[in-house]
């Protein structure tokens, strides 16, 4: 597995040497992709990679990465506050992220 260090250094990794150089906002149905102006539901994209950070001296820290590919190909990441069951999103879409879902992480 390879070591993508703290969320920082896995975030620019990604973007700089793996090509997910979109950034995503997670909504209720959708990932939004702010700076194309687009959505995309839950069968419109693939989660490539999970990687689980956890914060040493605070479990506030907590945050999960995901690496994502939409249907027409854009690449991206999405930052979630430790989890999906943390906001408000539909069930579809936390099933779409959910780490139980027999996925590696990393």
């Amino acid at each position: 597995m390879k070591d993508y260090g703290t969320l920082s250094q896995a975030i620019n990794k990604l973007k700089l040497e793996e090509g997910y150089e979109e950034d995503f906002n997670l909504l209720d149905e959708e990932i939004e992709l702010k700076s194309k102006n687009q959505t995309f539901g839950v069968e419109e994209f693939e989660v490539d990679k999970v990687l689980r950070f956890e914060g040493m001296s605070n479990p506030d820290d907590n945050a999960i990465l995901y690496a994502i590919t939409t249907s027409n190909n854009h690449k991206g990441v999405l930052v979630d506050g430790y989890g999906v069951s943390s906001g408000q999103v539909s069930k579809k879409m936390m099933e779409k992220l959910d780490l139980k879902d027999h996925r590696s992480l990393g």
